[in-house]
């Protein structure tokens, strides 16, 4: 194969839209300011993140009465960002990979991390990139990622070839619905400007049942599927069951995994 012909091979297994890219590297020194574009992440982050922590603490038999009770997990974070959910994960213990085909969001995750003290692997790449290295991981994370990918199915593909068996699956997306459109868009992009004009594309939401195919033909069962919600009279985010606009759905290995242990 000549070199051309590599290349093209690489562009065509690429998940990758460089305009989305090209987009996010420009948002990424807003990712830790709480009044920023991100403001809205900021706001339901904290719901999410103590959702999947509290799910990955019971699924891998750990006492949330410990100091550290992801001590010894490995996660991957897919799409990371600035690390908004990566250290508040590795706050709690585990050891968190980072990965963001955007260089600014690593640059500002990476320094963001060293403020915090914590030590977090970040590094500039794909799940395809950390599958050429062969590593596995008991859980991996793909947060409000799929949406912005030319191929999700093969996003789902990559996560679940980097998950060890049992290890656990969590996908956070949006519903391709009307409601979500109101919503995630015409609200939170152009009327309450919470996030960046032309931060999604419509199209590119998935409706749960979509979701739930790709990840079962990937030998992956479903295990919990949430939706996320805003209250506004509490200013507050919340886990519900209304998958409408926001949901997060928690896949599951089928094979057997010996326990992981602390170390």
């Amino acid at each position: 194969m000549s070199a051309k012909e590599i290349v093209k091979s690489k562009v065509a297994d690429s998940t990758i839209d460089k305009s989305e890219i090209e987009k996010f590297n420009a948002f990424a020194r807003e990712w830790w300011n709480p009044d920023g574009k991100f403001h809205a992440v900021h706001k339901f982050n904290t719901a999410r993140c103590i959702y999947i922590s509290s799910y990955i603490i019971e699924a891998f038999s750990r006492s949330r009465d410990e100091q550290f009770p992801l001590k010894g997990i490995n996660i991957l974070d897919i799409g990371c960002g600035g690390g908004l959910v990566s250290e508040p994960l590795a706050t709690l213990g585990a050891n968190v990979v980072g990965i963001d085909a955007a260089k600014n969001n690593i640059k500002i995750a990476k320094q963001h991390s060293e403020i915090s003290g914590l030590n977090i692997d970040y590094r500039l790449g794909t799940a395809k990139s950390i599958i050429k290295t062969g590593e596995i991981f008991d859980v991996v994370l793909n947060l409000e990622v799929i949406e912005h990918v030319l191929k999700p199915s093969q996003l789902i593909m990559d996560c679940a070839t980097l998950l060890r068996p049992q290890g656990l699956l969590a996908v956070a997306t949006l519903n391709r619905t009307i409601r979500a459109f109101m919503i995630a868009i015409l609200g939170a992009e152009y009327v309450l400007r919470w996030l960046p004009h032309g931060t999604h594309d419509w199209c590119r939401f998935l409706k749960p049942k979509e979701l739930t195919r790709m990840i079962t033909m990937n030998d992956l069962k479903i295990c919990k599927t949430a939706g996320l919600s805003y209250n506004p009279f509490a200013r507050q985010w919340r886990i519900t069951n209304d998958k409408s606009v926001n949901y997060l759905m928690i896949a599951k290995r089928n094979e057997s995994l010996q326990s992981v242990k602390a170390k």
